[in-house]
């Protein structure tokens, strides 16, 4: 038995009498100074580990303080799950992966394809590798860096993200470019974003870059555009 606290959540489904506990339980008061992209968090380890089923896939996650989203799959990243489509990728990309949670859901639902995770957290980076480990993934790895860095020459078949978008709208723009040099004709990008906080703005900003962008998903206050080159 772990001597970690366990948290189990269900498929999608976030009862509203639970959503202030987890949001509370996530966001710590040690941690709401520091930003969970910053490269070494200095706020105190406290590893959580929950449980929780996404497209029919039951996982256990170890999450910590000074990463995003610690204690629960945050519904940003559900939208994008849901939305997401696999079929026939061989390459797949999950920039800013966190602990892991779209890169390896990813990774489950593409089992032929190869998944990188990246992220410039190192404590992100660690909870990811195990995370990998725990929900007996051989298909992925995790890489260290900001941004296409870790991955500087490579080409993949789809890029999924959930963009910091506290860390303004230059950096999503920066990635969104970077997505689409990093994108063969046909590849695809799948970004999502809070709508009030911008959604809508990184959309018009991935016409600059794609042959098309639909919205591929939206729920709980999140949009999922697709973006194909």
């Amino acid at each position: 038995m772990s001597r970690y606290p366990i948290i189990t959540r269900s498929a999608f489904t976030v009862p509203a009498g639970n959503r202030p506990f987890f949001q509370k339980y996530a966001s710590m008061p040690d941690d709401r100074s520091e930003h969970y992209y910053a490269a070494q968090p200095t706020s105190l380890s406290q590893p959580v580990i929950y449980e929780d089923t996404l497209r029919g896939i039951p996982l256990k996650l170890w999450t910590d303080r000074g990463v995003f989203s610690r204690g629960h799959t945050d519904l940003g990243s559900r939208e994008l799950i849901k939305a997401m489509e696999l079929a026939g990728a061989r390459r797949i990309l999950d920039l800013g992966c966190g602990y892991g949670v779209i890169g390896i859901a990813a990774a489950k639902l593409a089992p032929e394809a190869h998944v990188i995770l990246t992220d410039p957290n190192e404590r992100a980076v660690k909870l990811a590798r195990q995370n990998l480990e725990t929900n007996v993934v051989h298909n992925a790895e995790v890489r260290q860096g900001e941004g296409f860095d870790p991955v500087a020459d490579e080409q993949f078949d789809v890029v999924l993200t959930n963009p910091p978008i506290r860390a303004g709208n230059a950096v999503v723009f920066s990635l969104i470019a970077a997505a689409a040099a990093h994108l063969p004709s046909g590849g695809r990008l799948y970004l999502v974003a809070r709508t009030k906080q911008g959604a809508r703005t990184f959309a018009k900003e991935m016409e600059k870059h794609f042959a098309t962008v639909t919205q591929a998903g939206q729920g709980s206050g999140y949009r999922v555009y697709e973006g194909v080159k």
